[in-house]
């Protein structure tokens, strides 16, 4: 698979309301071929695009997700916390989310973020969604999640989809857990990087993602010593670093 330099975070998370419609739409609007999104479980087994465990962040809501039905959830606003102008988005389910993709022509990163005690229920259900919709013979979506069980999952059922392992912590051991896993990438938080690590696991022949990016400065950096995708809330800012290090 080849990777973009630039994926835009839960859509363009800096500048439309993340993991929503409106924010996969300005993705696309200034330029980011790729978006990173996060799926999880409703209490009644929906899926639905969305980050926090709780919906007191990014909603009119409060409450846990997981206790929550999609009846609810869907008439919550998703928009105004970010700003008046997006009043009325909703949270929207994976199925919407990959129609418009597909409609865009935005290549998907969905993570999978279960539930604790959720992991194999809340993979098999995304991993079935996707596979249900996505076009034979289109380039597959990159499948990501920090939960190994959710990866195990995914090369179940999609063996020849790219899978990548997100790291909020580095591992010592990390070669072994991407062999173990079936990862060809590796997804670090990019405070975690230095020169040496980044070119100890590309060196391995591991593609190598860094999030949350949203510095340029820090951008050119992580590209000049090898990472293969910044992964931003401001996609428009770095794509233009990111175009002077072709």
């Amino acid at each position: 698979m080849i990777l973009p330099k630039v994926i835009g975070h839960r859509g363009a998370a800096g500048m439309a309301p993340e993991n929503t419609l409106a924010g996969f739409r300005h993705a696309i609007s200034v330029g980011a071929p790729w978006v990173e999104f996060d799926t999880q479980l409703s209490a009644d087994k929906r899926v639905i695009v969305f980050h926090d465990d709780r919906l007191d962040r990014t909603t009119d809501g409060s409450g846990s997700v997981d206790d929550t039905d999609f009846e609810t959830i869907r008439k919550l606003d998703a928009g105004a916390w970010f700003d008046p102008a997006f009043a009325g988005e909703l949270v929207p389910t994976l199925k919407e989310t990959l129609a418009l993709l597909l409609q865009l022509g935005l290549h998907p990163d969905i993570e999978i973020k279960p539930a604790e005690g959720r992991e194999t229920e809340t993979a098999r259900a995304v991993m079935a969604e996707v596979l249900a919709v996505w076009p034979v013979g289109a380039p597959p979506p990159l499948i990501t999640s920090i939960k190994h069980d959710c990866l195990r999952i995914a090369r179940e059922l999609a063996p020849d989809w790219p899978r990548g392992l997100v790291c909020f912590r580095y591992p010592r051991n990390w070669r072994a857990l991407l062999e173990d896993l079936a990862c060809g990438i590796m997804i670090c938080k990019e405070s975690l990087l230095d020169r040496r690590r980044v070119e100890r696991i590309t060196g391995a022949g591991y593609a190598l993602m860094a999030f949350t990016v949203n510095r340029p400065r820090r951008a050119a950096t992580l590209l000049s010593w090898g990472v293969s995708s910044i992964i931003t809330d401001r996609p428009e800012d770095i794509l233009a670093v990111a175009s002077q290090s072709l």
